[in-house]
């Protein structure tokens, strides 16, 4: 067993001890000051688009399932061979069973 004794011993070499009151700023119990009004907006032409913001899609919400490995296969197959994200695959397969959906209904 590992014997913690010794680590009781170790001085911290954190931050030290802190000050005494009467050496803090007079202000700290007042409110704090109007803040500054925000910057304006930048300019389109000021910002710079990197890779992210060309990847950026829109999708925020997280979704995980499992599936078998054949399916997993099929839809990897599918993204490679047309240049698509995962999701799109399964974007596209929704949208297509939809469609089928409104077809056979009206």
């Amino acid at each position: 067993m590992a014997d913690a004794t010794k680590l009781k011993n170790l001085q911290r070499s954190g931050l030290g001890v802190p000050p005494a009151m009467a050496e803090a700023r007079a202000d700290l119990g007042e409110e704090s000051p109007t803040p500054a009004s925000p910057s304006p907006a930048p300019d389109s032409r000021d910002l710079r688009i990197d890779g992210r913001t060309l990847r950026r899609s829109g999708r925020t919400v997280q979704f995980a399932t499992r599936v078998s490995p054949e399916f997993d296969r099929r839809v990897r197959e599918i993204a490679k061979d047309q240049g698509l994200l995962i999701v799109e695959v399964l974007e596209r397969a929704l949208d297509a069973l939809e469609r089928e959906k409104e077809r056979d209904s009206g």
